[in-house]
């Protein structure tokens, strides 16, 4: 028979009090408890834990008014901090977590979501001293798509990673200025175009589709988000002959609720000013007009905030794409059966059913035990399918696209590719398909593919016609056999090859390619190089950070060491046999170029990267001070191998042997940046990419 509920004092030998309600010998229903530290708790328990609504107040004078559960803040509440810190929203387990606001004592405010204490997700952060960044955030750090405001009415709206600007972006000065371009480490790096005050300025509708490839953010005053469910369940329990543990690990959480108060701002080129004395004079000129529009541009090119070339044009100098254009290549889309089967939504449906796939195979193949590919794993049995229906089944999970039928090439030998490539089976699925979805990009070629680039950047995604699937697997064993006997290949690494069905019949063909241009560097120049002056130049009005320049417009000369020349050259005639007999003719080099500042001009306008004050910006008499007394990193360097030191983390290209140079005695070589990264010297700074002989316009494999 259960022990009814009633009402009791009860005092104990280490200062504890409780009055209210108990079954047994536990606290249970409303009741107050108050521990010998002064810590006060007055709600709901269950079975001696704290577990429903209540208040507890802590002797410092910070309180919490709430859910609880299992005697954990848990739920949504209020806390607010003797600093007078007040956090309002969801917990879990005594941590910030799903959506909340959280007010600091400077009078930074937060608004958006939290994962376990630190601001993850969405949200907006105001500044006590006017700005506010609207946008994503990852560890704690402004990180992924984003606009910053600044209290002098600037903004930038664009690319952030660990709270600097990084990658594609816009920023509008306050003034109507206007600077389209690339960012590294929260300076302008790469090629953007600068539109001065009282200029003609592309529209809304054209920015947008400027950076559709980075998915910025133009409307991030609409953020939304759901309430997210909590299932994690409690088994601590708390008795009543050990509150005086308890006593003090509740008495003491005020100190780990509030330990990440207060963010920085982000510091160095935060208030950018363009101090070209050409651009401050079409200021005043711009702002003297009574009456029409300056209509003059600037296209700019940048290295780590060096401004190093600077091209005056006429906004109606600039070719604009027509509608046609601008959309997706619908004269392009007809060549290909498949391009109109998903309607105006193909796009979506199709990234949504690559996920499904791969993560379906990936997680079906990798189980298997590890062995040496067969011949009989490049057959034709050698194949995995499965049909997604939209509701799902026992094998497949529901989902929001259409019912397709899925098959994936050659399990085993693409698994044991990606092993070969160190490609973890965990990190390469999240990758492709995690929540954060693949990018489209546009297509270099004539072949009318579609790209898809990883969330990541590690992996590229393209759609092939059906021969070009056969001439893959064809060449498949070949391939295999010529990367695991030269690891220092150049070839693009294929990781998968698959296809989608759908029930009308109409049918998708993909590849999965390593990125070769995924690295911190930021990469200033791309070429395409066949080693033929045919036609191989661009039109220099057709030239955009995006560009890949060819043979005629490379005008560099490249100084090697002896040895790092004679592997390159080496690797490159191997390649090029392997090609030679698969019967591919029309192959190419790509190369990537990453330029440095020059070091006698980088001091003046590289930012401070110390310590950034938590009350606002540096001034920018401040800022000038502080970067006058840097260190300029050199450049780029040979130095002597030490692989405990080597950054392995960007790229899925972790392979190949360390090469010699002769410049350091014949030893094997690393190459460092200061203050960026160090990489051990392989080749994989340049990749060749294939055409098959019977397509001279199509490409089966790329970088």
């Amino acid at each position: 028979m259960e022990d009814s509920e009633r009402f009791e004092e009860r005092s104990f030998s280490n200062g504890d009090v409780y009055i209210g309600k108990i079954k047994g010998m536990l606290p249970h229903g409303k009741g107050k408890y108050t521990w010998s530290d002064g810590t006060v708790y007055e709600g709901d328990w269950v079975n001696g834990k704290m577990t429903g609504k209540g208040l507890i107040t802590w002797p410092t004078g910070a309180k919490y008014e709430g859910e609880f559960s299992g005697g954990y803040l848990h739920g949504h509440g209020t806390f607010t901090h003797s600093t007078g810190c007040i956090y309002s929203g969801g917990w879990r387990m005594d941590a910030h977590h799903g959506i909340g606001r959280k007010e600091y004592s400077n009078s930074d405010i937060y608004e958006g979501l939290w994962k376990e204490g630190i601001r993850e997700g969405c949200g907006r952060y105001s500044w006590e001293n006017g700005n506010t960044y609207i946008g994503n955030w990852k560890s704690g750090k402004i990180d992924g798509r984003g606009v910053m405001k600044w209290a002098n009415d600037d903004i930038f709206d664009g690319c952030w990673i660990n709270g600097l600007k990084q990658g594609s972006g816009v920023y509008r000065f306050a003034d109507g200025g206007l600077y389209i371009g690339t960012w590294s480490k929260g300076l302008k790096d790469g090629r953007g175009t600068f539109y001065p005050a009282g200029s003609k300025q592309p529209s809304l509708k054209k920015l947008c589709s400027l950076n559709s490839d980075d998915g910025l953010l133009l409307n991030t005053e609409k953020h939304t988000a759901t309430k997210q469910k909590f299932t994690r369940s409690f088994s601590e329990k708390i008795s009543v002959s050990g509150r005086s543990k308890s006593s003090r690990q509740i008495s003491h959480r005020t100190s780990s609720l509030d330990a990440n108060c207060i963010i920085q701002d982000p510091a160095g080129d935060c208030i950018c000013r363009d101090s070209s004395p050409t651009l401050s004079q079409t200021f005043n000129e711009s702002q003297s007009e009574a009456s029409g529009v300056n209509s003059l541009l600037y296209e700019r090119e940048y290295m780590q905030g060096v401004l190093i070339m600077e091209r005056i044009r006429n906004y109606s100098e600039i070719p604009h794409k027509n509608k046609r254009q601008n959309t997706f290549s619908v004269k392009q889309a007809k060549k290909s059966s498949w391009i109109d089967i998903f309607g105006g939504s193909r796009s979506y449906y199709l990234k949504l059913n690559l996920q499904l796939g791969i993560r379906y195979t990936v997680g079906k193949i990798t189980p298997v035990p590890a062995r040496e590919v067969r011949s009989s794993d490049f057959g034709d049995r050698a194949r995995i399918r499965m049909y997604f229906p939209k509701e799902g089944s026992q094998l497949t999970p529901p989902h929001c696209s259409i019912d397709f039928y899925w098959k994936d090439y050659c399990p085993m030998v693409f698994r044991n590719l990606r092993e070969m490539f160190k490609l973890d089976a965990a990190e390469y699925m999240m990758s492709i398909c995690g929540d954060s979805g693949l990018r489209d990009i546009s297509s270099p070629g004539k072949s009318g593919s579609i790209f898809f680039l990883s969330q990541d950047d590690r992996f590229v995604i393209k759609t092939l016609k059906k021969y070009e699937l056969k001439v893959m697997l064809n060449m498949l064993p070949k391939y295999y056999h010529h990367v695991g006997s030269y690891e220092n290949t150049l070839i693009t690494k294929f990781f998968g090859l698959h296809r989608i069905t759908l029930r009308g019949g109409k049918k998708v063909r993909f590849v999965v390619m390593g990125n070769m241009f995924c690295t911190e560097l930021h990469i200033h120049r791309r070429y395409d190089l066949k080693g033929s002056t045919q036609g191989r130049y661009t039109d220099k009005d057709k030239i955009n950070s995006n560009t890949t320049l060819k043979d005629l417009d490379l005008k560099y000369e490249f100084h090697m060491d002896k040895k790092l020349r004679e592997s390159l050259f080496k690797q490159i005639s191997l390649d090029c046999m392997f090609l030679e007999s698969q019967h591919i003719i029309d192959y190419s080099l790509l190369l990537g170029l990453h330029f440095r500042a020059p070091e006698n001009l980088k001091a003046l306008v590289e930012p401070p990267r110390l310590p950034q004050p938590q009350h606002g910006l540096p001034s920018e008499d401040d800022a000038q001070k502080q970067g006058e007394q840097l260190i300029i990193p050199k450049g780029l360097l040979l130095v002597a191998h030490e692989p405990s030191f080597v950054n392995t983390a960007p790229g899925p290209h972790i392979r190949g042997n360390t090469l010699r140079a002769y410049s350091i005695g014949d030893k094997q070589v690393d190459l460092l940046l200061p203050g960026t990264a160090r990489w051990s010297v392989t080749q994989v700074e340049s990749a060749i990419r294939s055409k098959h002989a019977s397509s001279s316009n199509t490409q089966t494999s790329g970088g």
